[in-house]
């Protein structure tokens, strides 16, 4: 993927002075021989501050920008925070376990005792470091708990490097999509808002541009048989040299892009057709682009594509599915219940490889208000069945910050409908719509991951300054949510 930050991962050993300095050392050689990725082992073993500084130099001088914090025994807890303090950049602390019964006495660690003392100097200095679930292994364990890491690293790094650049308000109803820039800032986002006459004019001055041919010669390599409406694809060719000359020239001191975009009402009239496939495209080599000009929904989108490096989708968590489709094609088939599946939608803005099938057509909720010809552009088809994680991070009206996270799957039922559509089953989703979508004021828009990525998710909440109390999830049958009536369960 593009447009995604590279993880160049350092670890540095600690121990306490009182303990063999050897211990720590060896240890971290062995996590890193365990390790499948790419691993720069800072040589100097932090048992002082002068020694911290030192590391630091080296994984500076390496160009480390995420930090493993290496208990190899007890450790000392005011160096090995200030590690985590003065590094620019992820950090994730997890300590040894004892290897032997035959070395207990001179091999003993005590990194288990010094994993609580490391914690709580942290929460003293008010510093976020990952803690794996459970942080203290062998060097295997270990080396298993760096790689989960990675993604998490990588969307962290990946928002302090990000501009999201917008076009237009939002359409007329859709406050929903409305909320307050400030939690970017707190984020390390920066937000570039332009207005669609900007859009415009810069799509007009790329008429001509020798590049068009190419573009079109791609689209309808990809499209195929799909190619319903090939005499539209050079308008959007055009415009997908405008989005992408536009990232280049504004990202600034930004290295990654998202893009919050608009399509209606008068995008269709005055562009003459509609940018959901070219959205796709975008999306699927990186950089996310949202509808509605739906600033924290390209947002969730990037760290959807950070955390698992393969496109995403921004959804309508939008229709039920009836009741003879369920009957029909679900029931007796999957365990899932009525309340557990509804229907994914947007008009064409999924990635084509994310569809079981697709076709080039024109936007038929548009077209019903206006000529046909400008709302050709919209790539449709049943999205690919397979696991997906549904996911948000927003900002609340008043600048909160919150979040939610759910795993299920695309069934592979037909939807017998229109637009880049699933059917999608999460467990318990009835009452997560209920308790969580609707009390905590979602809006309708969820991003997308192919696959289960919850876990690495939750951390990069927790890690980015999401309360955990705020961070929700589809709970299961047994566990009630705090707005639930407990007389209606059930």
């Amino acid at each position: 993927m593009t447009n995604m930050p590279d993880v160049k991962l350092g670890i540095v050993a600690v121990s306490r002075d009182c303990f063999p300095k050897s211990l720590s050392e060896n240890r971290r050689k062995a996590v890193a021989a365990a390790c499948k990725l790419e691993l720069f082992e800072a040589p100097t073993v932090v048992e002082n501050e002068r020694d911290m500084e030192k590391a630091l130099a080296e994984v500076k001088e390496a160009g480390c920008n995420a930090l493993v914090v290496y208990l190899g025994n007890f450790g000392p807890e005011t160096e090995e925070t200030l590690l985590v303090k003065y590094f620019d950049g992820p950090a994730m602390v997890a300590a040894a376990a004892e290897e032997s019964g035959d070395n207990l006495i001179q091999g003993r660690g005590d990194a288990y005792c010094g994993m609580l003392n490391a914690s709580y100097n942290l929460k003293l200095r008010n510093l976020k470091a990952y803690i794996p679930e459970y942080p203290v292994g062998t060097a295997e364990e270990t080396a298993a708990m760096i790689e989960e890491f990675v993604p998490i690293a990588r969307a962290v790094i990946g928002l302090k490097s990000l501009k999201i650049i917008s076009f237009g308000p939002r359409p007329q109803n859709f406050l929903a999509c409305n909320a307050p820039i400030k939690q970017l800032y707190n984020l390390g986002v920066e937000i570039e808002e332009n207005s669609e006459l900007d859009l415009f004019e810069a799509f007009n001055r790329h008429a001509g541009d020798p590049r068009i041919e190419g573009v079109v010669q791609d689209m309808a390599r990809e499209l195929g048989e799909g190619n319903g409406k090939p005499e539209i694809l050079p308008k959007l060719a055009q415009y997908e040299l405008t989005l992408l000359d536009w990232v280049e020239e504004h990202k600034g001191s930004r290295s990654c892009a998202a893009i919050a975009g608009k399509c209606w009402p008068a995008f269709q009239t005055q562009f003459g057709f509609v940018p959901c496939y070219v959205n796709s495209r975008l999306t699927g080599r990186g950089i996310p682009v949202s509808c509605e000009v739906d600033i924290y929904g390209a947002l969730s989108e990037f760290i959807g594509t950070a955390v698992s490096l393969d496109a995403v989708t921004l959804l309508d968590i939008n229709n039920t599915v009836p009741d003879d489709i369920f009957k029909e094609d679900i029931e007796g088939t999957y365990s899932y219940g009525r309340r557990d599946v509804f229907m994914g939608f947007h008009c064409g803005n999924t990635c084509s490889r994310k569809l079981a099938f697709c076709s080039m057509k024109n936007q038929l909720i548009m077209a019903r208000t206006l000529p046909e010809e400008v709302t050709n552009g919209t790539l449709e088809g049943d999205i690919a069945p397979g696991e997906i994680t549904f996911f948000r991070l927003q900002s609340t009206a008043d600048a909160r910050l919150r979040a939610y996270v759910a795993q299920g799957e695309v069934l592979p039922v037909a939807t017998r409908s229109f637009g880049s559509i699933g059917v999608f089953a999460i467990p318990e989703m009835g009452r997560f719509y209920r308790h969580v979508l609707i009390e905590k004021n979602y809006p309708h828009h969820g991003a997308v991951a192919f696959g289960h990525f919850g876990k690495a998710l939750y951390e990069v909440f927790k890690y980015v300054g999401v309360p955990v109390e705020e961070i929700e999830y589809n709970h299961p049958k047994h566990e009630r949510y705090s707005t639930e009536n407990p007389f209606a369960i059930g």
